[in-house]
């Protein structure tokens, strides 16, 4: 039966080799009791269209470009809308752990989420997600804010090569 991993499962995996996660800035605020908190390195915004077919032949990936942090308090405001971020942390993910994203209470506390797509087993890199501010109001993020945890499962059975599309080891 597939099982979430706890703190001391955690721990183990950030001291193999890869560890689980990399670049992480403080791992006594982000090491939890079921998960790891990533935070923000980038916000960015989109400025195209995308294009998404059966077998990635006609794939299009969206264009966006980066958000400017304010120079004085690192801070960002965003107005009600859509945004891809970029995590700090670098995710090395065994070819027998899953993971899945979940926003920090605090994001939804403030009229934000994120969704997240499965991180599979064996994907290695620095993640993207989409944020989505549906306050009317926005939301002040400040540099290198916890906003996501991201949850690790034990996967039952062999899952072959493990992660081998093109997000492999994205920066």
């Amino acid at each position: 039966m597939p099982s979430v991993l706890g703190m001391s499962e955690i721990v183990k995996l950030l001291n193999s080799s890869p560890p689980i996660v990399e670049g992480y800035i403080d791992l006594a605020y982000q090491l939890q009791p079921a998960g790891f908190d990533l935070s923000l390195a980038e916000v960015r915004q989109f400025k195209s269209s995308g294009q998404i077919d059966f077998d990635n032949t006609k794939r299009l990936i969206s264009e966006t470009y980066p958000l400017k942090f304010s120079l004085e308090d690192k801070s960002i405001k965003l107005n009600k809308g859509t945004y891809l971020i970029v995590f700090n942390e670098k995710i090395n993910l065994p070819k027998n752990i899953l993971a899945l994203g979940f926003p920090r209470s605090t994001l939804l506390r403030c009229g934000v989420t994120i969704n997240s797509a499965v991180w599979d087993p064996g994907y290695s890199g620095r993640g993207r997600s989409l944020m989505m501010v549906l306050n009317s109001n926005g939301v002040k993020l400040f540099k290198n804010a916890r906003v996501m945890q991201l949850i690790f499962i034990k996967v039952e059975g062999d899952t072959g090569e493990g992660y081998k599309g093109v997000y492999k080891g994205e920066k």
